[in-house]
């Protein structure tokens, strides 16, 4: 299934489609048609549809009476309609405050997400060419409708057999801003291959298919690309990432991708977990936490895709990414809980519990980030399930070098449309993690606060003086409930656009380490 955007400057109401897209406003006392097709007299149907605007409401009303059909007088200005059905889509309240801006992005693309979802998905698509005429006036609203309606248009269908995949789709957005149209189709894009390695059944993606397909990317987008492989691992000594790799017949690899750009005087680092499969190694999950596991390599793969888009929209900011991939089993060679493991760099671990795998494999690529001179790292990583315990399913927890990064972080997501949280590291719970025999152990004894103990362990491996943040999407990663929005059941994306966000925020001196910051 391909999806096709194209966009439209000509009166939505003359558009020929399958189906119109407009929005409305959830008002005071009964909804408020949006200003693109605010002149389509709408309000009586949608008024006996019990509408109300409220965000991602779905209201259809069939033009047939409307446009001339049989059955129904013709209001004034409606002889132009050449749709079949007007989809009316809910847009929560109209923001009146600068400070609301990207809360109201957010509820677009959303909306735009929850109506193309409703007339794509499925085995067979319910419209074929879709005109979307939401707010789409400001740049930022067209980014924001088109990436919606992208990522609400997106199927994985790898594994049908049925006769019944959907055709190709049509989105038509209404805007003269066809360069934020252009920035939504390279995010929806990077978003799509995050979605689609995360869905792919893990037996067609081990470590070494996902070095392939960084290799395949770097090579489309001009990135530098160096991949190690067991025996280079060992020979450089990346003790974390084989010793997790130990117990599957799959060799780890790590992979190094680099964008470079001749203006950028400042380097930005992100690293990924990508722990192809998880069953948790030795101390093996229970069968039922093994079932979304394949999930557990979002972080390198969101990594790879924010790196391609990058590429594509050429910040002026230099970009190295790390995914550290492999499988985590309960084969005969697997490492065993009381294992001393030596990460990259020489420092050593205790390695009490095998299901806390995702911190050793990027210790590893934190400290061979020293050798790229970061002026800021991120790692960003499925790590812990006490992330969705504390935030739940939909919000990512940031852990940083300070307080004042953490809040950086958080509020790049935010304009990126992804909700993060800052998060604390306080220093009495790093205790936990001191070891009889070894440098520290890669878990604490207490299970309290097992998340921030997570984001400890990893400052461990931060180079002396780099400003680090870590990025917990252990449950916005992937969605195991109903779709919602623009997000499908399965993988999401998540974080691929706040690290897009992060290089454009260093390269433009908006986020500590840019080229304002005083160095």
């Amino acid at each position: 299934m391909t999806v096709t955007l194209l966009t439209s400057q000509s009166a939505p109401t003359t558009t020929n489609a399958d189906a119109l897209v407009t929005g409305v406003f959830q008002g005071q006392e009964r909804p408020v048609l949006a200003p693109i097709t605010d002149e389509i007299d709408l309000m009586a149907a949608l008024t006996a549809l019990g509408a109300t605007g409220k965000a991602e409401e779905i209201t259809k009303i069939p033009t047939s009476g409307l446009a001339g059909g049989s059955g129904g007088a013709v209001p004034p200005g409606q002889q132009g309609l050449a749709v079949p059905v007007i989809v009316a889509v809910g847009l929560g309240p109209e923001p009146d405050e600068p400070a609301e801006r990207p809360a109201y992005l957010e509820r677009l693309r959303r909306a735009a997400g929850a109506a193309a979802r409703d007339l794509t998905a499925g085995t067979t698509a319910k419209a074929k060419r879709v005109a979307i005429a939401l707010p789409a006036g400001e740049p930022d609203e067209a980014e924001a409708v088109a990436l919606g309606g992208l990522l609400g248009s997106y199927a994985f269908r790898r594994y049908r057999t049925s006769s019944g995949t959907p055709g190709d789709v049509e989105l038509i957005v209404h805007t003269v801003h066809d360069d934020a149209v252009r920035r939504a189709r390279i995010l929806a894009d990077a978003m799509t291959l995050v979605r689609d390695l995360v869905n792919t059944s893990p037996a067609d993606m081990v470590p070494a298919d996902l070095a392939a397909v960084a290799e395949q990317a770097a090579a489309a987008h001009g990135l530098g690309v160096r991949v190690l492989d067991e025996n280079e691992l060992a020979k450089e000594g990346f003790g974390g990432i084989l010793a997790v790799g130990m117990g599957s017949a799959h060799p780890p690899r790590l992979v190094r991708l680099d964008y470079t750009h001749p203006d950028a005087d400042r380097t930005v680092v992100f690293a990924g977990k990508g722990i192809t499969f998880d069953s948790g190694g030795l101390s093996l999950k229970p069968p039922k936490a093994m079932e979304t596991m394949k999930a557990d390599m979002s972080g390198a793969a969101a990594v790879l895709a924010a790196v391609q888009a990058i590429a594509e929209l050429g910040p002026a900011v230099n970009v190295v990414g790390y995914l550290s991939l492999a499988e985590n089993m309960p084969g005969g060679g697997a490492q065993r809980p009381s294992d001393v493991i030596t990460i990259y760099g020489g420092k050593t671990v205790e390695v009490l519990n095998t299901d806390a795998e995702g911190r050793l494999v990027l210790a590893d690529a934190l400290a061979r980030s020293e050798a790229d001179g970061p002026s800021l790292l991120v790692d960003v990583a499925t790590l812990t399930g006490a992330q969705t315990v504390a935030l739940g399913n939909r919000t990512a927890g940031v852990m940083a070098s300070d307080d004042s990064l953490a809040a950086e972080i958080a509020d790049a997501a935010r304009r990126a449309g992804e909700a993060m949280w800052p998060m604390p590291l306080p220093e009495d719970l790093r205790k936990g993690l001191d070891s009889t025999v070894a440098d520290l152990a890669n878990v604490s004894g207490d299970r309290s606060g097992g998340m921030l103990v997570a984001g400890l362990f990893l400052r461990e491996f931060v180079p002396a003086g780099v400003r680090w943040a870590h990025l917990d999407i252990a449950g916005p990663a992937y969605n195991d409930g109903a779709p919602y929005g623009y997000v499908a059941k399965g993988g999401t994306g998540a974080a691929v656009r706040t690290l897009v966000q992060i290089a454009a925020d260093v390269a433009e001196g908006k986020l500590a380490g840019g080229p304002d910051d005083g160095k």
